[in-house]
């Protein structure tokens, strides 16, 4: 085994942030850079690793906030969702929205991933884009499917889902994408999620409130 995963819980919203490296190349992929970089690039020098690679799930401000300054540090390439290019641009008036001063903007992307599956390699490190919009436009989750991992991001989380009262929020569409996309995959499919702490398919599908009460409604 040869991927390990570091992660840090950042920022005023306390959005987790994820680095899945190659313990043999030393080279990594940055999942969501959510905002203070140095902690983050710190995260990488502490492993030796090179973060050659940042994919956001989506384009709230909390996940995508210290992407240039990454971005600039480790020339890396950075990718999302082709539906997230216009709310990039957004982040000056998303903060404004939730109070905050000026932030940075956002990277400009390097390539926009698509709605169709796509794998993602790094070294031994693969991804595949799973589409699950509904908390925002153009929200991907990312599986390592060798490893039975899930980076959910703001779609499904220990106990709840992400909220869908933000602009570009669709409840039934975000419940259609957790069945259709996430909730196909094994009981022991670990889940780390944007927020709060990690958990697993299995315990979400027996336990989780939202998706009971949703499957009940539509039985």
């Amino acid at each position: 085994m040869t991927i390990k995963i570091k992660s840090a819980t950042l920022g005023a919203f306390g959005t987790n942030t994820y680095l899945v490296g190659d313990t043999e190349t030393n080279h990594a992929i940055l999942i969501d850079p959510v905002d203070n970089a140095p902690v983050i690039l710190n995260m990488a020098v502490e492993e030796g690793w090179t973060i050659k690679l940042i994919i956001a799930t989506h384009a709230h401000l909390d996940h995508v906030m210290a992407s240039q300054a990454i971005k600039d540090a480790t020339q890396a390439s950075f990718y999302i969702h082709e539906d997230c290019v216009e709310w990039l641009e957004q982040i000056p008036a998303q903060a404004r929205m939730f109070g905050l001063g000026d932030v940075p903007p956002a990277a400009k992307p390097d390539r926009l991933l698509t709605t169709e599956p796509e794998i993602i390699e790094l070294d031994s490190i693969k991804l595949e884009t799973l589409y699950t919009p509904g908390h925002a436009p153009g929200h991907l989750s990312l599986y390592m499917r060798d490893h039975k991992i899930l980076f959910s991001g703001d779609s499904l989380f220990a106990g709840s889902i992400g909220r869908t009262d933000l602009p570009g929020g669709d409840y039934h569409l975000l419940m259609k994408h957790i069945f259709d996309k996430l909730m196909v995959l094994d009981d022991d499919v670990q889940v780390l999620p944007g927020h709060m702490q990690a958990t697993t398919i299995g315990h979400e599908r027996q336990t989780n409130d939202f998706l009971l009460s949703y499957d009940q409604d539509d039985s």
